[in-house]
């Protein structure tokens, strides 16, 4: 077993620790169906400790992805590991991507992603979660997420630790209140640490990465640019479930009197959908960052 394996390990034993002193329930692995995602679960197996795994279904993964959760969670069931497909909530009823376009009254941006917090972060509620988030992915994870975190509503006292003897542990340990604690063994894992890892071990990967595709999530997410292109070549039916959520949403729009004269009387889904998507500019309308940085401000 590798260094790189061996301080995973450790931290999820720790995390584990933690859940059940603080919580009295076992660690939670969130698995979003990707690779990152099936290597803390493989890991935590190995770590010999009691966890579960939790799928937030949101609707919108590609079926491939949604097939290839149903598959592991077989697998991992028969080997004693309990598993949980959650599905979306939204003030006290189930919703879908398709339901909130309409509820929102606009499209989901990167400034404004109540997709992802609705869809994708509800789940796991007053438990200690472990994820498989990585400072590789971005420039905001490296900004904003540590190996250690403790939510709170107040910006002010949420805790984030950055390596695994941060000022702040003592701190995070011993903090009596009962806010979703977060645990990301692999933050500092590089694309080749799990690929190398995956490969090696011969882990059941979601088939949508032998098709090529770097990262699995929403089909649509604005987070993924032109890729979006390629979702939609490969998935059409989402493109039309998407216009008809845009229909929807103008509709709605035009029952509260919120047709203005950027999204016009004459503006269609299609319309929209080819905005989102940043091939045009609509009459009169914002291009797509303008309005990404108007709804951020």
């Amino acid at each position: 077993m590798s260094d790189r394996e061996q301080s995973v390990i450790q931290r999820l034993r720790e995390a584990s620790e933690m859940s059940l002193f603080r919580y009295r329930q076992p660690l939670v692995i969130a698995d979003s169906g990707g690779k990152d995602s099936s290597v803390c679960v493989e890991l935590a197996r190995r770590a010999g400790i009691p966890f579960e795994v939790l799928h937030n279904h949101t609707t919108a993964d590609a079926p491939e992805t949604v097939y290839f959760i149903r598959r592991e969670f077989a697998r991992l069931e028969a080997m004693g590991i309990p598993c949980k497909i959650e599905y979306p909530h939204y003030k006290g009823m189930r919703t879908s991507m398709w339901a909130l376009i309409p509820q929102k009254l606009m499209p989901p941006t990167r400034a404004v992603r109540y997709c992802c917090a609705i869809l994708k972060e509800r789940g796991g509620q007053g438990r200690f979660i472990a994820t498989g988030v990585r400072w590789a992915e971005s420039t905001r994870r490296r900004d904003s997420r540590g190996i250690y975190e403790k939510g709170a509503k107040d910006p002010a006292k949420r805790i984030i630790l950055n390596n695994d003897n941060d000022d702040k542990r003592r701190l995070f340990e011993h903090c009596t209140l009962q806010a979703k604690r977060v645990c990301n063994p692999i933050i500092d894992g590089t694309d080749s640490d799990v690929w190398d890892f995956l490969l090696s071990e011969k882990i059941p990967l979601n088939p949508l990465y032998a098709e090529g595709f770097p990262r699995v999530g929403c089909v649509g997410c604005p987070m993924a640019g032109k890729r979006r292109y390629r979702d939609f070549a490969r998935w059409p039916a989402y493109e039309q479930m998407y216009i008809r959520s845009f229909d929807k949403m103008l509709e709605m729009r035009r029952q509260r009197g919120k047709i203005d004269g950027s999204w016009r009387s004459g503006t269609t889904g299609e319309d929209i959908f080819h905005w989102w998507m940043e091939d045009d500019v609509l009459p009169g309308q914002l291009s797509f960052d303008e309005y990404a940085e108007m709804m951020e401000e």
